[in-house]
């Protein structure tokens, strides 16, 4: 939370033990151990600012019913030089504080020497963090799951950047395995077919216009160099020629999509290094390692899994999740990061144990591996029916055509407007609609307003005092302070859970409470101080938003 959040709640807990040790040193409560101090924030604010049920907590330490305690507390309470100013019970012994204007005049003082570091803060004390996500498989385009786990993970990465840990980007290009063996056969066919031989695409094999439009590419190259050379020699010439391609156009559209990578990992890596390999050893080495048939088990049981699994098969050949395996240790142990997080399509769901029970039994404490489940999306347009292709091109709506159809803005937005564990149907038709109905115009649009009432009334760069600050005294200007106040907190919440959507509700309700301010709070009014502290909360709240809009990668308009 920022330093004036913590500071008015520090003042407070010091204030409420202050005055229980006076009434014990006085004899108006009687000598005993301290009762919990717990501070929270009333849901109806009409009650105030922070409660304390200190009197409740205490009735069985003081033997003493809570009203009476209550006033002994309110009655020593000593409030000057802090931020609140007025205490009073209520209920069965609550005590209510209401902070006092200097606090939101502070917070918005605050924000302008703060501006663009405004939300920041070191919680996550410079630890290390990958995230890896997206990860598609190379051997195709993207598809609407990749764009909403693009989002998310690209956005996670920011908010615990923002929280003050050392957060890096990763994308695991699956470059190894049947996916690429299956890649090989379908180019060597679509070349092939291109010289005249009769051979059919097997039904399993990719089929996209992607695949001929390499294996024609690759012909005009090369010509027939390869129609007779050797089988495997032809299928590695052809992945060599176009895996880089694919690689290439994921990083191109994912650029597109405001995400750059600080790594792309190829899992051939860890096959040419012997990192796969080593991981074999070193898990025979732990002990959790049995054979049968001829293949090798890994006891997933001694780790709380329901059965144990394969990781060589009869023939050598280790199983897909092996590499996994190899990966997560580099990530942990070899390249050292405290934390890594994957952010996963649902499906994986039954995954995870197994992978954790791995790295637990190569000496590698598995809660360092969090994992962000991520549910289905469905495309949708007003009438709530499924949309399968794309308006403009006919096709099946990949990553590129959904940004061909919607903004990246509205994109990006719309994929963190609901957790992770959440399916998500993502209305096409709002979210290319110019109106408050679109949260992301919504939002967008009080970034605008704000940018036109400046203007208009010249006060672009306009500073104020605390004392002319302090006019602010309207419930719809507190509401709104305050939420601008809870910015740093939303953000280590979201860090803490792994959550964005946090953070676009954050700003959906910074929109909403301003219209609310704006609606209710003449700007332009005859009181000079009044206008200047007006207009500049209203300076405050459009470099929070912008601010928020970096965290989330989409553009701060000045009008719309």
């Amino acid at each position: 939370m920022s330093n004036i959040v913590k500071n008015a709640e520090l003042q407070l807990k010091t204030c409420i033990e202050s005055a229980v040790k006076e009434a014990m040193n006085s004899g108006q409560l009687p000598e005993n151990d301290m009762p919990e101090i717990q501070i929270e924030i009333p849901a109806d604010r009409s009650h105030g600012d922070y409660s304390t049920n200190i009197a409740m907590a205490g009735a069985r330490i003081f033997r003493m019913a809570p009203p009476k305690i209550a006033d002994i507390i309110v009655k020593n309470l000593k409030l000057e030089n802090t931020y609140f100013k007025t205490a009073t019970i209520a209920g069965a012994g609550f005590i209510n504080f209401t902070l006092g204007e200097n606090y939101y005049s502070d917070i918005l003082l605050d924000v302008g020497k703060k501006r663009e570091t405004y939300g920041h803060s070191d919680f996550g004390n410079g630890k290390k963090v990958l995230v890896e996500f997206v990860s598609a498989n190379p051997t195709g385009p993207m598809h609407v799951g990749n764009a909403r786990g693009g989002a998310l993970g690209d956005t996670l990465a920011e908010v615990l950047t923002w929280a003050g840990y050392y957060a890096e980007r990763e994308f695991y290009v699956n470059d190894a395995g049947n996916q690429i063996e299956k890649f090989a056969l379908s180019l060597d066919i679509r070349y092939r077919q291109h010289f005249g031989e009769e051979v059919e695409m097997p039904e399993d094999a990719y089929q996209g216009a992607d695949i001929t439009a390499h294996a024609e590419n690759f012909a005009k190259k090369y010509g027939d160099k390869y129609i007779n050379t050797d089988e495997n020699e032809r299928k590695n010439a052809l992945v060599d020629f176009a895996l880089p391609l694919n690689i290439e156009g994921l990083r191109r559209d994912l650029m597109a999509y405001r995400i750059e990578y600080n790594t792309w990992f190829k899992e051939s890596t860890l096959h040419n290094n012997g990192e796969v390999d080593r991981t074999i050893e070193l898990l025979k080495n732990s002990g959790h390692t049995y054979e049968s048939e001829g293949a090798l088990w890994f006891k997933a049981t001694d780790f709380g899994c329901d059965k144990d699994f394969v990781l060589v098969r009869s023939n050598g050949i280790p199983t897909y999740i092996v590499p996994d395996i190899a990966y997560h240790y580099n990530k942990l142990a070899v390249r050292n990061f405290d934390i890594a997080i994957d952010v996963l399509g649902a499906d994986h769901h039954g995954y995870i144990p197994r992978l954790k029970a791995a790295l637990n039994a190569l000496g590698v404490d598995s809660d360092r591996l969090q994992v962000v489940l991520m549910q289905m999306v469905r495309l949708i347009n007003m009438q709530g029916e499924v949309i399968k292709a794309s308006k403009r091109s006919g096709k099946a709506i990949t990553l590129v055509t959904l940004l061909d159809e919607v903004s990246t803005d509205a994109a990006r937005f719309e994929f963190n407007r609901r957790e992770a564990n959440t399916h998500c149907d993502f209305n096409i038709d709002l979210a290319v609609e110019k109106s408050s109905q679109n949260p992301v115009y919504y939002c967008q649009y009080a970034h605008a307003r704000i940018c036109s009432i400046l203007e208009k009334s010249g006060a672009g760069s306009i500073n104020a005092t605390a004392e002319q600050l302090n006019n602010l005294t309207h419930d719809a200007e507190k509401e709104l302070i305050r939420h601008i106040a809870g910015l740093t907190d939303e953000v280590i919440n979201a860090a803490k859970q792994l959550d964005p959507s946090k953070i676009t509700r954050y700003v959906y309700d910074l929109a909403t409470l301003f219209h609310k301010f704006y609606n209710a709070c003449r700007c332009d009014c005859d009181d000079v101080d009044l206008k200047t502290a007006r207009l500049y909360l209203c300076k405050c709240t459009k470099q929070v938003l912008a601010n928020v809009f970096a965290l989330l990668k989409i553009t701060a308009p000045e009008e719309m």
